[in-house]
């Protein structure tokens, strides 16, 4: 009946805004035109998309004459809890639909209650109450979007990464400490320690890269002697480092160099 308001409105404002000898009525025939227009183009209540986290409460709207399909995206249904009143006239039925797992919703004629409301919880364990209330003469939808569930499947669909090795580990630690920038997952520590000499060679820690299995150092190491030095992984690390990485292998008098290292971490 509503919509049959709205069409006459439509022709009424036509017919008014044609007088075109009389301003009063052009312009309230505007007036009608324009709200019949808006009514026709209002939205109805038959598709709603109600975003909802785990244990929210959604808030719908149910028909009074027919069914309400509630559909949960990317989940389904896997069980109703409703309290059964004993009144059939104020009860309500909730259908499970086992193939697309959706729930289906209606009232008895005569359902005196404003709203109705159930818990329904979903495959993938997430909890919802609805509060839905009663309205409507057609079918109605209402489709449930959780946004946890777009991570869930965001993380099942990355790409696992492989299991590095140790070596490999130390290998990208080195890499990191070279570029003189944070590693992540790894504590850096900017600190000059006392230097120390081996023989002609004046080695001093710069910075340090600490870490759950690895630690990474940085040394600069002075030739302070009057020949050259030929540096060698024997020469600044010890047995037990995983990499060592020299910028120049050969060391002339009173140049500077910089070397990597990469080692288990003490526990």
């Amino acid at each position: 009946m509503t919509m049959v308001y709205a069409f006459g409105g439509v022709a009424i404002g036509t017919v008014l805004l044609s007088r075109i000898h009389c301003l009063l009525s052009r312009w309230f025939g505007a007036c009608v035109f324009t709200f019949a227009l808006l009514f026709l183009a209002a939205p109805g209540w038959a598709d709603q998309t109600v975003v909802a986290a785990d244990s929210a409460q959604v808030d719908c709207q149910a028909s009074a004459k027919d069914l309400t399909r509630i559909s949960l995206t990317e989940d389904a249904f896997a069980s109703i809890s409703k309290i059964s009143t004993g009144n059939p006239a104020d009860d309500f039925t909730v259908v499970n639909e086992p193939v697309r797992g959706d729930i289906y919703v209606s009232v008895p004629e005569g359902f005196g209650r404003p709203a109705l409301s159930f818990f329904g919880t979903s495959k993938r364990g997430y909890v919802y109450k609805f509060v839905c209330r009663i309205g409507g003469e057609q079918a109605a939808q209402v489709f449930i979007s959780n946004p946890a569930i777009a991570k869930e499947k965001a993380a099942e669909s990355a790409p696992q990464k492989a299991e590095v090795t140790p070596q490999e580990a130390a290998v990208e630690l080195v890499q990191a400490m070279y570029g003189n920038g944070p590693a992540e997952g790894y504590e850096l520590r900017q600190r000059s320690l006392k230097p120390v000499y081996v023989g002609a060679l004046k080695v001093q820690m710069i910075a340090e890269y600490r870490g759950t299995d690895l630690t990474g150092r940085v040394l600069r190491i002075e030739n302070t002697g009057p020949a050259p030095v030929e540096l060698s992984e024997r020469t600044v690390a010890p047995a037990s480092a995983l990499a060592v990485s020299i910028t120049e292998s050969t060391l002339a008098p009173g140049k500077v160099t910089t070397a990597y290292l990469v080692s288990q971490a003490q526990r």
